[in-house]
């Protein structure tokens, strides 16, 4: 089978198209025949070497951790799903991943896939959806009426994070650029600031809840517009604890976790018609390297999907 490895640690020109042998799965696993995968930032940082501590891997390693296809196999002491069933969900980062045609998943890890769209949309929505699902109900807390900030409320997180609030009945408010604008309105948002033109923490105050996956300033700057007792929660690392401790506010940072369950509740929300994913593009599995210069580049509206078959 084809497969999207890294033998180093770089930049994308270490992407490499192997052929290699069809996996077997384990007595608790599954081999997924793979329809289609996402790119997602942590793909990209895994191939760099930035997450060799949080996410330890051998190399050759097969990138790619969202995954929608039809289970090919099952592992003896899978009782839970038949051959043939659709599946989706977000593998175990340090084991190889779905940019290939063939995956072998810990049978814990996945859902059956919403039934009203393809494999190509459900592909964008395990660790997306699971990281806006989390942090805003898991580590936030979000309650109906609350106000919730949303950064980079066009990204992948984003797009999910802004129709799961709405879905909650909070008041959601997102920052992205000019042309976003409308089409997060669309989604849900009850207010977009443009970041070129506002100073989001100039404006908004008494906020229950910031969703951050930027860092740096932003996060900064987030214990500002918190009222005490609000909660900060971050994907990366909580870089300004004593500034929230001073403002009473709550800093969290977290990595999504892996819960079928979510993903089922999450299917459930798609095939309602309540969320959708976003997908901007659709690229070929050889296209990875191009899928992850994009990605990068930090501008993709929702998600980039790779189409295997």
């Amino acid at each position: 089978m084809k497969a999207i490895r890294i033998h180093e640690f770089g930049g994308p020109d270490v992407l490499s198209i192997d052929d290699i042998p069809v996996p077997k799965p384990n007595k608790d696993e599954v081999l997924i025949k793979v329809h289609a995968t996402s790119v997602n930032p942590v793909d990209w940082k895994i191939r760099e070497g930035l997450r060799k501590t949080k996410f330890p891997s051998k190399l050759p390693l097969t990138l790619g951790w969202d995954v929608s296809g039809v289970i090919e196999e099952l592992g003896e002491k899978v009782g839970t799903f038949r051959k043939g069933d659709e599946v989706y969900g977000r593998p175990e980062p340090t084991k190889n991943g779905a940019y290939a045609e063939y995956i072998v998943v810990n049978a814990n890890q996945i859902s059956i896939k919403p039934t009203n769209i393809g494999h190509t949309e459900a592909a964008a929505v395990p660790l997306a959806g699971l990281t806006a699902w989390q942090g805003l109900f898991d580590h936030g807390l979000l309650k109906e009426g609350q106000k919730v900030l949303i950064h980079a409320a066009a990204g992948g997180v984003g797009t999910y994070a802004i129709q799961f609030a709405k879905c909650k009945g909070a008041h959601v408010i997102g920052t992205a650029s000019a042309h976003n604008i409308d089409f997060l309105k669309r989604l849900g948002a009850d207010e977009v600031i443009d970041y070129n033109m506002e100073d989001f923490e100039k404006v908004l105050k008494d906020i229950d809840l910031v969703l951050d996956t930027l860092g740096s300033e932003i996060q900064l700057k987030s214990i500002d517009v918190l009222k005490a007792g609000g909660r900060l929660i971050t994907t990366l690392m909580p870089e300004y604890v004593a500034e929230s401790k001073a403002k009473k506010v709550h800093l969290i940072g977290f990595t999504a976790q892996s819960i079928p369950d979510q993903l089922t509740e999450i299917a459930k929300l798609i095939d309602n018609g309540k969320v959708k994913p976003i997908v901007e593009k659709v690229l070929t599995l050889t296209d990875a390297k191009k899928a992850q210069i994009e990605s990068e580049q930090g501008h993709t509206r929702g998600k980039i999907v790779l189409q295997v078959v």
